[in-house]
């Protein structure tokens, strides 16, 4: 299978272009204020030698944007501009993939529940939660939907629900990883996982925002099914209460660590936060 080399971290690159992110939206906030520098830096990844652009949806919902006071339309039409900036980058570029960002519900909490799965939301809450923004991303011209971040099981059921109902859409999904075996609510990736076996939709399942370390095992556990997705974190640790990261990255060599992954099974490898065009640039030349 042809392996594809995914984008990095999209707020990394974002600061180090001079943006200010430490805000609940963190890169959404953009969309209203700079969306220009967004397309730029999906253009960046691109250039370094990504196949794929990862919006900057994440963490852009409609009942966040909301809570800054904007009208419903309005939201809605910073979902579409996530979608149309990574598009006017790939089309500048001249190939490549856009997939639009389904950030976990943890992420509009802003508390840090992505790496916990410390939700106040049952399965059915989850899945009513998601369903406004799923359905107008899912229209929205993407090649597919990056649900990504996903750290409980009630949420991957909620999200396999979802694609249930829109059949037209393809999705790969990424969960968040404690370690190399489990979700970070505790629940065995190869559960999770199989929530979408054999499912058509779903072009991939995975780890992201998880560190390097941890991949090879997540990678063990998920061989023998769906495709694999990774894209690990640097290594550092996200501190909700500072907001900001914390401790050292890994001690890894992404290009070499890609090539590893690959050949154990990973074929959709990328970084998250805290990686850079850099890293995509080892990422692919170890690939190449």
């Amino acid at each position: 299978m042809t392996t594809l080399v995914l984008d990095g971290g999209l707020a990394t690159q974002l600061e180090s272009l001079g943006a200010d992110l430490r805000d609940e939206l963190w890169s959404a906030r953009l969309l209203l204020e700079e969306p220009e520098l967004i397309r730029h830096a999906h253009a960046c990844y691109f250039a370094a030698g990504a196949d794929v652009a990862t919006t900057a949806g994440y963490q852009a919902t409609l009942p966040g944007f909301e809570r800054r006071g904007l009208g419903a339309g309005e939201a809605e039409r910073l979902l579409r501009l996530s979608v149309k900036l990574a598009a006017q980058a790939r089309d500048e570029h001249g190939r490549g993939l856009v997939a639009a960002s389904v950030g976990p519900y943890g992420a509009y909490l802003a508390n840090g529940a992505e790496y916990t799965g410390d939700y106040d939301l049952d399965e059915d809450g989850l899945y009513a939660w998601h369903r406004p923004r799923w359905e107008i991303l899912a229209a929205a011209g993407a090649d597919l939907l990056a649900c990504e971040t996903i750290p409980s099981y009630p949420e991957a059921r909620a999200l396999a629900r979802l694609l249930a109902g829109t059949p037209e859409v393809k999705a790969w999904v990424a969960f968040s990883c404690r370690d190399g075996e489990r979700l970070n609510d505790g629940t065995p990736i190869a559960r999770a996982a199989a929530v979408f076996g054999g499912n058509p939709q779903v072009v991939a399942v995975g780890a992201n925002c998880t560190a390097p370390r941890h991949i090879p095992g997540l990678i063990g556990c998920l061989s023998g099914g769906l495709p694999v997705v990774v894209y690990p974190n640097s290594g550092e640790t996200w501190d909700a209460g500072l907001r900001r990261w914390t401790g050292l990255a890994d001690p890894v060599e992404f290009g070499q660590a890609a090539k590893e992954w690959q050949q154990a099974g990973a074929s959709l490898i990328g970084g998250c936060c805290r990686t850079t065009p850099e890293y995509v640039r080892q990422i692919r030349a170890h690939l190449s």
